[in-house]
């Protein structure tokens, strides 16, 4: 038995290459493993459910594909995913952050941005879209105007990046910590800095798996009864 775990794929009109890595992922890695997992952030950016652009079309599509149980979570980019997307492709919304048992042993799952907790303005606008009252004015606003507000939220997301030094943008130990001790686990598995690799976390005797973006590689998490397993695959 094996579990299968991605996020930010960020999936956008302008990287169709990216796009069809993930529809041979689906076909060739997701749906043949036990449970598929989906980490936040599979769009660059999702205004709704009322979304009918060609690409969120071909994404759901493909999605139906899938045989076997999945399951996906809000990030910075699409929250506002809802009970339409997750009926037309046979999702379920996970809460951020979700404690799973696998193979008997609790595993917490994360998005992984309230984690870093050094990046104050970051925090800020995270409160912003979290908060229900903001999502509903938003979508109660016409398609256009999202895509427009969201056009202009991707830009200056894009400046705080360049703008803001690298360590306020990753996670901060303390917050780890503190999150895998609250729900007693000995695995985290998260994405959303773009920094995969996997961490030893002594203080819960534990590990902390990070998943990768997709750009010039695809990034998957393979956990089995014995081990969990980070692996790449280039995008060509």
């Amino acid at each position: 038995m094996s579990y299968i775990f991605i996020s930010d794929l960020h999936l956008d009109e302008s990287r169709p290459d990216v796009t069809e890595a993930f529809f041979s992922f689906i076909k060739n890695v997701a749906n043949r493993a036990d449970g598929f997992y989906i980490l936040a952030d599979l769009f660059e950016v999702w205004v709704g459910d009322d979304n009918d652009s060609e690409l969120s079309q071909n994404v759901i599509s493909e999605l139906k594909t899938l045989s076997v149980p999945r399951f996906i979570m809000h990030g910075n980019r699409d929250f506002l995913i809802g009970e339409a997307f997750c009926e037309q492709t046979g999702f379920t919304l996970l809460t951020d952050p979700t404690r799973v048992l696998f193979f008997d042993k609790p595993v917490l799952l994360m998005h992984g941005d309230s984690l870093c907790t050094l990046d104050i303005e970051y925090m800020k606008i995270r409160k912003m879209l979290r908060n229900p009252v903001f999502q509903n004015d938003l979508l109660s606003k016409s398609l256009e105007e999202r895509m427009v507000i969201a056009s202009g939220a991707r830009d200056r997301s894009k400046a705080h990046t360049r703008q803001s030094k690298m360590d306020i943008m990753d996670v901060t130990q303390e917050e780890v910590i503190l999150e895998m001790q609250q729900h007693e686990v000995q695995l985290l598995i998260h994405g959303h800095t773009h920094r995969p690799d996997t961490h030893k976390v002594p203080e819960v005797l534990g590990h902390r798996a990070v998943l990768g973006d997709w750009d010039t590689k695809g990034w998957f998490i393979e956990l089995t009864e014995d081990s969990f397993n980070l692996r790449s695959f280039p995008i060509s």
